[in-house]
């Protein structure tokens, strides 16, 4: 079964990939502890400012 992420000759794609001027950083997979750490962050951080 073929995946979103994937091109037709079964070469995955990065998940996110930033060029600009000689710095070229690419992400393949983005780790579930990371998005679970920035989505705990930013309600946190939301609700400090709600409450302010």
């Amino acid at each position: 079964m073929k995946t979103t992420r994937e091109v037709g000759d079964g070469t995955r794609r990065p998940q996110f990939e930033l060029r600009f001027g000689g710095l070229h950083v690419t992400v393949q997979r983005v780790p579930g502890w990371l998005v679970v750490l920035f989505t705990t962050a930013s309600g946190v951080a939301g609700t400090w400012w709600a409450q302010r």
